[in-house]
This record gives C-alpha cells, structure tokens and sequence, in this order.
C-alpha cells in the first residue's frame, strides 16, 4: 500500500491509533472518577439539608466547617479531573483525525 511507500508500515499506524484509543479510553475513566468524586459532596450536602431540622446549626458549626472545606476541595478536584479528562479526549481526537487526513488510504479503518 502507499503507506509502506512512505517507510511507515500499515502496523505501526494502526497501533499507534490503538495507543491513542487506550489512553482516550483511560481518559473517560479519569472522567467517570472526576464525576464521582465531584457527586460525593453534593450528596452529603443534600443530607445536611434533608436532616437540618433535626441538628442546629450553631452547636455543629465546629463540624461543619472541616466538612464542608472538605466538600470544596472534592468539587474542585473532581473538576479538574473532568477537565483535564476533557483536554486530554480532544487532543487524542485532534491526533486520531491528523493520521486519517496523512495516510488517507487507511482512514477507510479508523472511525
């Protein structure tokens, strides 16, 4: 084929695109941890609200502070994660659609 024309093998492009489909797929696992850790202090908002009459406020307060400095730190770790998930998938992308467009013989392959 033109590719081997080239000095670049049929093989080592299509393992290269399965390298970079490996490492998208470990970005949408990085994602699905942000999502995860960015919900578990939504729930346990939602519980404080939901339980709030049966506490007050000021006699918890030595608590609730830590937990909910806590709680912050989880929405923003989990939406670096989701972020930086998201950069990383467009740049596999961005590379994925650079070698169809070079090697165009075998983008009839790679969807």
């Amino acid at each position: 084929m033109g590719v081997e024309k080239a000095g670049i093998p049929e093989t080592v492009i299509i393992n290269e695109v399965q390298l970079l489909l490996s490492e998208k797929r470990t970005s949408l696992s990085a994602m699905r941890t942000g999502i995860a850790v960015f919900a578990l202090p939504l729930t346990v908002v939602s519980v404080l609200i939901a339980t709030s009459k049966y506490y007050d406020i000021v006699n918890v307060k030595h608590l609730l502070v830590p937990l909910l400095s806590v709680c912050c730190a989880l929405v923003f770790f989990g939406t670096y994660l989701v972020v930086r998930s998201l950069l990383r998938l467009h740049r596999y992308d961005r590379h994925i659609i650079e070698i169809k467009r070079k090697y165009s013989q075998l983008s009839e392959f790679i969807e």
